[in-house]
C-alpha cells in the first residue's frame, strides 16, 4: 500500500483546511467513560485520512494514531458473512433504522427477537454468532480480514479494553439471552459474547481503517483483486450504512454528511464514496447519541468542500 503526506493531490488541501477549521472550534464533546481505556482519550485529539482505490491514503492530524474502533467494525463482520450467507441472513436481522439507541431491548420483544439492523448492538450479536457458527472463529476470521485489506499485519485487539466491556457487558448478554430465547443466537451465549467483545476492542488507525473498507467503494472488490461481495451486495451494505450507521442520529448524518458511514464510541467514523474513495476520521469527544462531535463535522465539511456524496 502506498502512503504518502504530499500536497500535490487535491485531497490534502482539503484535509489541512479541515483540521484547521476544527482546531478554532469550541466543544468538542466527551469520551465515552464507561470504558477506562477510552474516558482517557484526550477529545481534542484529531485525525482524518483519505484512501483512493488504489491504496494511496493521504491523512492529517492523528491518522496514525491507533483508537478503540468499537461498532465500526460492524461493518466488516456484516460483509463476511452476507458474502457466506447471502439473502438469508436478512432473516435473522433487519434492515430499518431503529429509532432507539444502540443497545435498546425494546423492539426485540413485540418482534420476536429479530432485531431491526445490523448496527446496533442486537443486530451485531446475531450477525457476530452467525459468523462464528461457519468459521468457529468470528473474531479470528475478523482480524485477518482487517489486517489483509489494512495491510497492516500488527492489527491486534486490546485485551484491555474486551476485559473492560465484558465487564460492564450485562445489557449484551441480556439482548443475546432474550434472542436466544426465540432461537435467533445458536451459539452458547458466553461463547459468543467473548467474540463480539474482541472483535469490538480492535484497535486501528485512521488510515488503517479508510484502507480496510476500500471494498465498498471499489463495489465489493478486495485490495487483492478478488470479490467478497457481489455488486448488489455492496450497495446493500453501503444503503444500511447510510440509513443505521450511526445510532439513532442516521438521518441528521444524511442530511449533513451525505455518505454511508458507520461510528463507534471510540470515535471514529468511516464513510464510503462510491466508485472514488473511502475516509476515516477520529475524534473521541462524543455527541448524546455517541457520535463523534469532530468527526461528524469533519465529514459534514469534506463533502461540502469537494462536492463528493451520494446525492
Amino acid at each position: 500500500m502506498i502512503m504518502t503526506t504530499t500536497s500535490s493531490h487535491a485531497f490534502q488541501p482539503v484535509l489541512e483546511r479541515i483540521a484547521e477549521e476544527l482546531e478554532h472550534t469550541p466543544g468538542r464533546g466527551r469520551p465515552a467513560d464507561y470504558i477506562p481505556a477510552l474516558a482517557a482519550r484526550d477529545p481534542r485529539s484529531f485525525g482524518m485520512a483519505v484512501a483512493e482505490l488504489d491504496g494511496t491514503v493521504y491523512g492529517v492530524g492523528d491518522w496514525r494514531e491507533p483508537f478503540s474502533t468499537q461498532s465500526i467494525t460492524k461493518v466488516f463482520t456484516l460483509a463476511l458473512e452476507l458474502s457466506r450467507e447471502g439473502d438469508t441472513l436478512w432473516e435473522h436481522v433487519g434492515r430499518e433504522p431503529s429509532g432507539n439507541p444502540f443497545n435498546s431491548l425494546v423492539q426485540l420483544e413485540y418482534e420476536n427477537g429479530i432485531p431491526r439492523n445490523p448496527f446496533i448492538n442486537a443486530g451485531a450479536l446475531v450477525v457476530t454468532d452467525r459468523l462464528h457458527t461457519r468459521t468457529d472463529d468470528a473474531a479470528g476470521e475478523f482480524l485477518a480480514f482487517l489486517r489483509a485489506e489494512s495491510g497492516n499485519p500488527r492489527l491486534a485487539f486490546d485485551e484491555e479494553v474486551a476485559a473492560s466491556e465484558s465487564a460492564h457487558g450485562d445489557r449484551n448478554a441480556a439482548l443475546a439471552h432474550f434472542m436466544a430465547s426465540y432461537g435467533n443466537i445458536g451459539n452458547p451465549v458466553p461463547v459468543l459474547l467473548d467474540q463480539y467483545f474482541r472483535q469490538c476492542s480492535l484497535s486501528a488507525s485512521c488510515a488503517d481503517l479508510a484502507l480496510a473498507t476500500s471494498f465498498l467503494a471499489r463495489h465489493g472488490i478486495r485490495a487483492d483483486g478478488t470479490r467478497l461481495l457481489t455488486r448488489s451486495q455492496a450497495k446493500q451494505v453501503n444503503a444500511v450504512m447510510l440509513t443505521c450507521g450511526t445510532y439513532d442520529a442516521a438521518g441528521d448524518f444524511a442530511y449533513r454528511v451525505g455518505l454511508p458511514g458507520k461510528s463507534g464510541v471510540g470515535g471514529g467514523i468511516i464513510a464510503v464514496v462510491p466508485g472514488r474513495c473511502t475516509l476515516c476520521v477520529w475524534g473521541p469527544g462524543l455527541d448524546e447519541r455517541g457520535n463523534s462531535v469532530a468527526g461528524v463535522a469533519a465529514l459534514d465539511r469534506f463533502t461540502t468542500l469537494t462536492g463528493l456524496s451520494v446525492f
